[in-house]
C-alpha cells in the first residue's frame, strides 16, 4: 500500500522525520525516500528498501539533512519523494495512490504538449502525474483539488513548500491521514502508530477530500471533508499496526473483535488456536479468549533478516520468503489438533507450505479461519491483491475449478452461506490440504469495525465499488 509521513517543527524536524517514516515501514518494502526544507532548499534521498530495512539505508545520512519541515515515504513502487519546479513554485511531494486512469490522465497532458521525465513499473510515474495535475491550476490548494477530481481509484497525499506542508485525503478517504501534535510542531501520517513514541498526541483524523496547510503554529483547513466515504476495510483486518487507529478505531481491538465473531459461529474441537504471524495473531486472541480455550505459538516468526513476504512481485520469492520466516514449534504440534486464524486467503500458495509443514510435524489436524470473507474481486482502488489475472485470486480459481469460468455466478459466491459459496470453500479447503475451513461473514467483519457499511470499502469481498 505504502505509507507518508510529514513534520512541521519550530526546531530542527530530521530525527522525528526519519523514526515517523521508519514506524511505517510495515506498509510497504520496495523504495524509501526523506526530502527536508531549509534555507539553502531541498534536500532529498532516496533508496531501495527491498533487501535492507529503511533505518539501515537512511540513518548514515542524517547529519547531511537539516530543515524546520520535511516529507517521508514508504512506497511499495515508484521513487519518492519527487521535487518539482513550477510556476507555483518548487515542491516536494509524495503520495499513497493507485490511479486507474492513468493512460488517459497523460494522454491529456501529452495532447497539451507536455511530457513527463520518470517512469515506474506501470509506465508513467504516478506521483509525477499528480505533480503535473497540481501544476495545471493557479494555487495549491486548487491543483490538489484537481487531482482528487480527475483520478479514477485513490489518492492521498503530502506537499512539501515553503508555507508549510499540504496535507489531502483520498477523496474518498479509501487511505487515510491523521494530524498529530505536540508542543513546537505537528506531523502528518498515515498511522498513528508513529506519533507516540515521539511525543505526538492524535490531534484530527482527516476527512475524505479534506485538504490542510500545516504550518509551525497550526494547522489550516483549506477545504472541509466531502460527505462519502469508502475507507479501506483491510487497513483494520491486515495492513495497519496493531498500535494504530483509524477513524479513532484501534486495530488490534477490531481484530479481537474479528476473532471473537469467528469463535461464535464456530463449534470445532480442538485443542489449541494459533495465529499466524503477525497479523494472523490478534484475531486468534479474539478467538481463544471467546472460547476459553488455549493460545500457543506452534510457528514462530524468524525476523531479523526476513521481510514482509506478500510484497514480492514474483510468486516465487513470496513463497520463498513464507517458508523460510516462519520456523516450527514440533513440541506444540506433534498429536495436536491446531486451528489457526489467519487475516485473509488471497492467493493460498503461502499457506500450502504451512500446512504441510504442520502435517510433517505430526499434526492430528489443522483448521483453518480467516478473519475476513473469501476474496473473490481484486482490489481497484490500492496495491493489495492486484495482479496480471484474477485467478491469482483463491476464490476465482475455485470458481473457475466449479463453473469451467472464473467469472460466472460472482455474487452467488459472495453470499455467505449460499450452496455456490459452500463449494468454493470447500474446493479451497481441498486445495490447501485443510481438516476443515471457514470464512467471515461480511456482517461479523463490519460489527467488529464498528462503522456502517456504506463508510468502508468491501469491494475485494463483495464488488461493491464507487468512483
Amino acid at each position: 500500500m505504502g505509507g507518508i509521513f510529514g513534520v512541521v517543527e519550530r526546531e530542527d524536524c530530521v530525527l522525528d522525520l526519519f523514526y515517523g517514516t521508519d514506524y511505517l515501514s510495515h506498509l510497504g518494502t520496495k523504495r524509501g525516500g526523506l526530502a527536508v526544507l531549509n534555507s539553502n532548499g531541498f534536500s532529498r534521498s532516496i533508496h531501495n528498501i527491498e533487501n535492507s530495512y529503511f533505518r539501515t539505508k537512511f540513518e548514515p545520512e542524517l547529519p547531511q539533512f537539516h530543515g524546520d519541515k520535511g516529507i517521508g515515504v514508504i512506497s511499495d513502487n515508484d521513487g519518492q519523494p519527487m521535487l518539482i519546479s513550477s510556476h507555483l513554485g518548487s515542491f516536494g511531494i509524495v503520495t499513497v495512490a493507485k490511479i486507474n486512469n492513468i493512460a488517459e490522465l497523460a494522454d491529456i497532458s501529452f495532447s497539451k504538449k507536455r511530457h513527463f521525465s520518470e517512469t515506474s513499473q506501470i509506465g508513467i510515474n504516478p506521483t509525477e502525474l499528480v505533480a503535473t495535475l497540481i501544476s495545471e491550476k493557479d494555487s495549491f490548494e486548487e491543483g490538489i483539488q484537481h487531482v482528487l477530481e480527475s483520478i479514477k481509484g485513490s489518492c492521498s497525499m503530502l506537499l512539501l513548500t515553503e508555507k508549510g506542508i499540504y496535507a489531502a485525503r483520498d477523496k474518498l478517504g479509501r487511505t487515510p491521514l491523521v494530524i498529530g501534535k505536540k508542543e513546537g510542531g505537528y506531523a502528518v501520517s498515515s498511522e498513528t502508530c508513529a506519533f507516540p513514541n515521539l511525543g505526538f498526541d492524535t490531534d484530527k483524523y482527516l476527512g475524505p477530500g479534506e485538504i490542510v496547510l500545516i504550518e509551525k503554529d497550526g494547522v489550516k483547513q483549506l477545504r472541509k471533508p466531502g460527505d462519502r466515504m469508502q475507507v479501506c476495510s483491510f487497513l483494520w483486518v491486515y495492513y495497519g499496526y496493531p498500535a494504530s487507529s483509524y477513524e479513532d478505531i484501534n486495530v488490534e481491538k477490531v481484530r479481537y473483535g474479528c476473532g471473537s465473531a469467528l469463535a461464535r459461529n464456530d463449534d470445532v474441537d480442538i485443542d489449541f488456536v494459533a495465529g499466524i504471524p503477525d497479523s494472523g495473531i490478534g484475531h486468534a486472541l479474539g478467538y481463544a479468549n471467546e472460547k476459553n480455550i488455549s493460545y500457543k505459538r506452534p510457528f514462530v516468526k524468524y525476523t531479523p533478516t526476513w521481510p514482509r513476504s506478500f510484497m514480492p512481485q514474483n510468486q516465487k520469492v513470496r513463497d520463498l520468503v513464507a517458508r523460510m520466516k516462519l520456523i516450527p514449534v514440533k513440541e506444540f504440534i506433534k498429536g495436536q489438533k491446531i486451528l489457526f486464524c489467519e487475516d485473509s486467503i488471497v492467493r493460498g500458495t503461502q499457506l500450502q507450505d504451512t500446512i504441510q509443514i504442520l502435517f510433517d510435524c505430526g499434526a492430528l489436524e489443522v483448521h483453518m479461519r480467516p478473519a475476513c470473507p473469501t476474496l473473490i474481486f481484486p482490489c481497484e482502488f490500492l496495491n493489495f491483491s492486484t495482479s496480471q489475472s484474477t485467478l491469482d485470486l483463491a476464490g476465482r480459481r475455485a470458481i473457475k475449478a466449479i463453473e469451467g469460468q472464473e467469472d460466472k455466478y460472482l455474487d452467488e459466491y459472495a453470499r455467505a452461506g449460499s450452496e455456490k459459496n459452500l463449494a468454493m470453500i470447500d474446493n479451497i479447503r481441498q486445495r490447501l490440504k485443510l481438516t476443515s475451513l471457514k470464512f467471515q461473514k461480511l456482517d461479523d467483519l463490519v460489527e467488529a469495525i464498528g462503522l456502517p457499511k456504506e463508510k468502508l470499502c468491501t469491494h475485494c469481498w463483495d464488488g461493491t465499488s464507487y468512483f
